[in-house]
């Protein structure tokens, strides 16, 4: 491929995510497709459906004409209900359907990408039909298909791609939560330091800093005595900050040092996709 420099690693890290899904799917018979996944209330189907039906907004197909029912409980708001639809309306396909739809899809999102000319900061459809740049939503699309490749992965039993060009579109996005995390939602005081320490497939460490006004910025320097931080591995940080798991369910993978309270309510609250 060969796009705007700015958006290369992006097509780059979607491709890379894209391929080994549609390696992981196309074997798979029938009844693989109803496994549940870590993504609440999607199947193995519902997640490819998912990734289809959102590579085809960006090619600029139609939404489906589909009311989804009112009785799901992953279904919890606007932004849930609008992502269901895409979903919803391929509940029922076989196999080879799926299969012969994400090919497609693939093929078509590969040659758009090719000949990707339109400059990064054209603003194009996102979530829920708001406009974003184009870098942005290619942003998105990579971090979305490596997350939810993993969910595929951990549904069907085949671990792998931790440390792929995905993986580090998906450090960065969800570290960019962080910050409101520890110092808006999990409440830190004031002029305290959170240390975010990662091992395993990706190493990292990054410190919230709250200042005397209650923001949270991030940062790689180190802190001094920090209020809390946080030890856990890169598989487990991924789950946490995507809401694939709560944090009482991986407690003997998180250790903690510092203030035992603080770090619970930044736990209980870690996640930062919708």
């Amino acid at each position: 491929m060969t796009v705007h420099p700015s958006l290369q690693p992006y097509a780059d890290a979607w491709t890379h995510s894209i391929e080994a899904i549609s390696e992981l799917v196309l074997p798979l018979p029938e009844r693989e497709w109803n496994r549940a996944t870590p993504c609440p209330g999607w199947s193995v189907r519902d997640v490819v459906s998912h990734i289809i039906g959102i590579e085809c907004e960006q090619l600029g197909d139609p939404r489906p004409i589909h009311t989804v029912a009112r009785d799901l409980r992953h279904v919890v708001d606007e932004f849930t209900r609008y992502m269901e639809v895409q979903v919803d309306v391929r509940r029922h396909h076989t196999a080879p359907e799926m299969t012969s739809e994400l090919e497609y899809t693939v093929i078509r999102r590969m040659r758009q990408l090719r000949n990707e000319k339109r400059d990064p900061a054209t603003m194009v459809r996102g979530p829920l039909g708001e406009q974003v740049t184009l870098e942005e939503a290619l942003r998105m699309r990579a971090f979305d298909v490596w997350v939810h490749e993993q969910d595929l992965r951990q549904a069907l039993g085949v671990p792998g791609n931790w440390d792929a060009p995905g993986a580090y579109v998906a450090r960065d996005m969800l570290l960019a939560g962080l910050p409101k995390v520890v110092a808006k939602t999990a409440g830190a005081p004031a002029n305290s330091a959170v240390v975010l320490d990662v091992h395993g497939q990706l190493e990292f460490m990054r410190t919230v800093r709250v200042d005397a006004q209650g923001r949270g910025t991030l940062d790689k320097a180190p802190s001094l005595g920090p209020a809390v931080t946080l030890t856990l591995d890169w598989e487990t940080y991924v789950r946490l900050a995507a809401g694939r798991v709560r944090a009482h369910t991986v407690a003997d993978r998180v250790k903690v040092e510092g203030d035992a309270e603080l770090a619970d309510a930044i736990l209980t609250r870690f996640a930062v996709t919708p």
